[in-house]
């Protein structure tokens, strides 16, 4: 599970791949750590980011193309 104290510095990001393209709702993620997923607003890069367990990501991800 992920804590407040996961260094995120060298988290390298990449927009979903649900971005529509025209500088809207962008979503973006981190991949590569371990245990944990974190997610944060591509206009707000220094806002707050969201870390999802990674065994937690694929229902997350399956919830949201229900919606």
């Amino acid at each position: 599970m992920a804590t407040s104290g996961t260094d995120l510095s060298k988290a390298v990001w990449r927009t979903s791949t649900y971005t529509n393209g025209d500088n809207g709702d962008c979503v973006e993620v981190a991949d590569g750590l371990t245990g944990v997923v974190p997610v944060r607003d591509s206009k707000r890069p220094d806002g707050g980011v969201v870390m999802i367990g990674a065994a937690a990501w694929g229902p997350f991800v399956a919830a949201l193309k229900g919606c």
